[in-house]
């Protein structure tokens, strides 16, 4: 199968990933009693990155495919995050607990505004230290929103997180959290090989594409 197959491919399924995460949540299907561990939405965030690991694992032509596509665009998509302030706002109306939309949303927020500078300032072979950090700080938001999620579920005394499951801010554990990871994931599989492969800057992709 050729990349433009497999962009066709994971662009149906990521479709298709999106609506049945906005299909699920307008039946109520992440909801979960208080008090009770979050398995559908913890679920719903595992199982889309293990889909994706495993596939890679055992198909080359995909593997390949993942390791071309651009870390520039990749990295931008990231700036989407910056919409945390959500966060802060259902946290301001204690519709979320503090201890889970604080630092969820201010660490959204920080990744969201340095996705354009990271994209387009460190997305070479002299910066792929940086640029793996400033990935895996990506991750490390991503992972603890996640735990901190599940911790005041488990509070029976803390204000509830059902919100995280009906729409709209269902998609964003059940679609986004698990799609950024995924490009994080990528981005650093290709920054390990920028030695052997490097990117042109977006300046050079404009000009060769208007050429």
């Amino acid at each position: 199968m050729t990349n433009e197959k497999y962009a066709k491919l994971t662009t149906s399924l990521i479709f298709l990933w999106l609506l049945f995460s906005l299909t699920a949540s307008a039946l109520h299907l992440f909801s979960t009693a208080p008090g009770q561990p979050p398995l559908p939405v913890g679920l719903a965030v595992l199982i889309p990155i293990a889909i994706v690991a495993v596939w890679s694992a055992s198909s080359r032509p995909f593997r390949q495919f993942l390791l071309s596509l651009n870390p520039r665009m990749l990295t931008f998509v990231q700036a989407w995050r910056i919409a945390g302030f959500v966060f802060l706002v259902l946290y301001t109306y204690s519709i979320l607990p503090g201890e889970l939309a604080l630092p969820a949303g201010w660490g959204d927020i920080a990744i969201g505004a340095t996705a354009p500078l990271v994209a387009l300032k460190l997305v070479h072979s002299r910066y792929r230290k940086s640029f793996i950090v400033w990935q895996l700080l990506g991750i490390t938001d991503l992972v603890s929103a996640v735990g901190l999620g599940v911790t005041a579920q488990l509070n029976p005394h803390a204000i509830a997180t059902s919100a995280m499951t009906v729409l709209p801010m269902s998609v964003i554990p059940t679609f986004a959290v698990p799609l950024f990871m995924i490009l994080h994931l990528i981005s650093i599989a290709q920054a390990r090989r920028w030695e052997e492969q490097l990117y042109p800057r977006v300046g050079e992709q404009l000009q060769s594409s208007g050429a």
